[in-house]
């Protein structure tokens, strides 16, 4: 049965793009069919694997928006999903901008993308949305359109401050739009467990939600690897498989896989 994840927070440089892509491709040694949907028009998700011209491309998540807003029938799975080595992408560009413009007049305009991704479900294990950081429709759409959420924080003294008001929205899409959305986790990103700033932003949050919501016991540390993989259009798992991040997002996985909702 296929579980659609949103990784979402409001903040920017949270560690989003790179949980998507790294926890994606984590997940498929383990045998799971992944799909990665870059749903941010920065599109930094298709670039950082690859696609650097995602502007040329037919079809992007945008155009499959604009289709469904307007009550056209969609194109060919074929036509749209983009295939890697080890699992698929849909890929963003800036026409995704316009479309949450478009968003904001049409009926039922909380479940566009939902109406997309629920055709996709038969043929994946796991669903990955890159969300922009904001809490705007895109966003609402995600939340819409997915079972569960990880939200990553990345360890400094704002990361406390941008998750209430992450966990605020998600209270009001768990009310009004989606009542069986969840919380698959808070996952702690840029983590360096030997400065006091990332001990104490842990500390923080395990008083304030530690006995209401899963905090992974993973931590995903830094590594200049990390962009250097990017770079390359790869994963940190295939560009630097002994680096402390890809054994993070391995471990990860595997609580991902293993979680079982309280």
């Amino acid at each position: 049965m296929c579980e659609i994840i949103a990784v979402a927070n409001q903040k920017g440089g949270a560690g989003k793009t790179t949980t998507t892509k790294n926890l994606g491709r984590a997940l498929t040694e383990n045998g799971k069919r992944v799909l990665e949907v870059d749903f941010d028009p920065q599109f930094s998700l298709s670039t950082s694997l690859g696609y650097t011209n995602t502007d040329s491309e037919q079809f992007t998540i945008g155009d499959l928006m604009d289709r469904a807003i307007e009550m056209k029938e969609l194109p060919g799975k074929e036509e749209y999903i983009k295939h890697t080595e080890h699992f698929d992408i849909l890929l963003s560009n800036i026409v995704l901008s316009s479309t949450e413009l478009k968003l904001v007049g049409i009926m039922e305009r909380e479940y566009i993308l939902k109406s997309i991704l629920d055709e996709l479900r038969e043929d994946y294990d796991y669903i990955l949305i890159d969300c922009n950081p904001s809490l705007g429709m895109l966003v609402i759409n995600a939340l819409a359109a997915c079972d569960c959420v990880i939200i990553p924080v990345d360890s400094n003294y704002l990361a406390s401050k941008g998750l209430e008001l992450f966990l605020r929205t998600f209270i009001r899409i768990l009310k009004r739009i989606n009542t069986k959305l969840y919380i698959k986790g808070i996952l702690l990103t840029k983590f360096n467990g030997l400065t006091n700033i990332s001990k104490k932003t842990f500390r923080n949050i395990n008083e304030a939600y530690g006995s209401g919501i899963n905090i992974f016991e993973t931590k995903i540390p830094t590594s200049v690897k990390v962009g250097e993989s990017d770079d390359e259009g790869l994963s940190i798992i295939d560009f630097a498989p002994e680096n402390p991040v890809a054994i993070a997002y391995k471990e990860l996985a595997k609580e991902v896989i293993n979680y079982v909702r309280q």
